[in-house]
């Protein structure tokens, strides 16, 4: 497997690492096409604020270099970027100064089942909620528990992903994925203020629907908001978007709005 730590070629990581000890940094999933990283202003946008939420410091103009030369070596196929604190001694309190270190994994694009974009996809109603905690809400940080517990609820192939609602009961995401819904013609979204992930491929999608006049609103939707929806979708920076035809017993349509946003999300991923 490529793999690159701080630019060289390795296949090892010090046991002192502070992403593995305490999930003490930040992730991006970046799709790879002909060399080029999709999305990548997105993603570097969003390692720049989770890294100073954090307060872990960072050389963006360093990491982007390695990620261009180490996509450029891939050609096809996912990189997982990982940028932690580096390594720290035991205990909580952060080392003085931080030394960030960059690991670059290479993977296979997934083959998903052809019907999850052509037919919709059926969710499955995770028992696990989603914490409220603002300050960490929005970022992809390394602790993914809550996602790791959600998705081992399931083991069937006749659920894609999975509906996560909040402790207080809101509809937040999938597991992996940001979900929109549609009512007479409005792009609703979730609020991530107070937990979730805020998918580079959400921020594009939502920008991309209003420069064409389509209304959209980021706030919160309650479950029988949702299963009062025209439409519903689900999206990430791998696959692009999802339609969702089935929670439970509930079902929706394929509506024209999900296939205009499932094209330019492909055109997005192609280019």
């Amino acid at each position: 497997m490529l793999c690159w730590v701080d630019g060289q070629p390795v296949e090892s990581l010090s046991v002192k690492d502070r992403g593995l000890a305490y999930g003490d940094g930040l992730f991006e999933t970046i799709a790879v096409s002909g060399g080029q990283p999709s999305l990548l202003q997105r993603h570097l946008t969003r390692l720049a604020d989770g890294c100073a939420r954090l307060r872990i410091p960072v050389d963006l103009t360093a990491v982007h270099s390695q990620l261009l030369a180490f996509s450029q070596q891939l050609g096809d196929g996912v990189v997982k970027l990982i940028l932690t604190r580096g390594d720290g001694l035991r205990g909580y309190a952060p080392p003085e100064p931080a030394q960030p270190r960059l690991v670059l994994q290479a993977g296979a694009k997934p083959v998903y089942p052809s019907a999850n974009a052509e037919l919709g996809v059926r969710l499955f109603p995770c028992v696990m909620r989603l914490a409220e905690q603002p300050v960490l809400a929005g970022l992809k940080h390394l602790n993914r528990l809550e996602q790791v517990l959600a998705r081992s609820e399931w083991h069937d192939a006749e659920h894609a992903e999975g509906l996560m609602l909040d402790t207080s009961g809101r509809v937040i995401e999938g597991v992996y994925s940001n979900l929109f819904l549609v009512n007479a013609g409005v792009l609703v979204t979730a609020d991530l203020s107070r937990c979730g992930v805020a998918g580079v491929m959400r921020a594009e999608l939502l920008a991309q629907a209003a420069a064409l006049g389509i209304k959209c609103q980021v706030r919160d939707i309650s479950l029988e908001e949702l299963l009062a929806a025209d439409e519903v979708m689900l999206c990430n920076s791998v696959y692009g978007v999802w339609p969702v035809r089935a929670l439970q017993a509930h079902g929706w349509s394929l509506g024209p709005l999900t296939r205009k946003l499932q094209a330019i999300a492909r055109d997005l991923l192609d280019c």
